[in-house]
């Protein structure tokens, strides 16, 4: 019976285990620029990742002002209920863009699955156009990313501080 009870507590600590949250692996500090006709943040951040998602924070005089946690499914705004990543795009950037548009960028990888890249030497960049939907000049080089919409008013750009 001992040995019952052991299996099952052990069987259910390794289940709630894991369903917690991923530690995340990657923690860097970063100057952060969010620009968009719903919402504009500008100052120091971090930006975390795991493989299962992207945490964003944004600091103003040393307060949290903004932060996204984005994940497969959800987009979640500091405390503010989670909605999809299809709903985020229509409230605060483009119904247009692909779903996985905002974690891209955060993650500095590749938008709208590689289309028109230029790869550089130090990163890369992209020019993507859909005439009256977007107009869009996305680029990863070395430290910065920047991404600018100039249909849509969009302007994210991420200068991570590395020592």
């Amino acid at each position: 019976m001992f040995l019952v009870r052991l299996f099952f507590i052990l069987l259910m600590s390794l289940f709630f285990s894991a369903c917690g949250r991923q530690p995340y692996v990657k923690q860097e500090s970063a100057y952060i620029i969010v620009k968009t006709p719903a919402m504009r943040y500008a100052d120091m951040g971090f930006v975390y990742e795991n493989p299962n998602e992207v945490k964003v924070e944004i600091y103003s005089s040393g307060q949290p002002v903004l932060a996204l946690r984005i994940t497969p499914e959800n987009v979640c705004r500091s405390t503010l209920a989670c909605m999809s990543k299809r709903a985020f795009n229509a409230q605060m950037l483009s119904p247009a863009y692909p779903t996985d548009t905002i974690e891209r960028i955060f993650r500095a990888q590749p938008i709208f699955s590689g289309e028109n890249i230029d790869k550089k030497r130090n990163g890369f960049t992209q020019k993507l156009t859909k005439n009256g939907v977007y107009d869009i000049d996305y680029s990863v080089l070395k430290n910065e990313t920047v991404f600018r919409d100039t249909i849509n008013h969009i302007m994210i750009k991420i200068k991570r501080l590395r020592g």
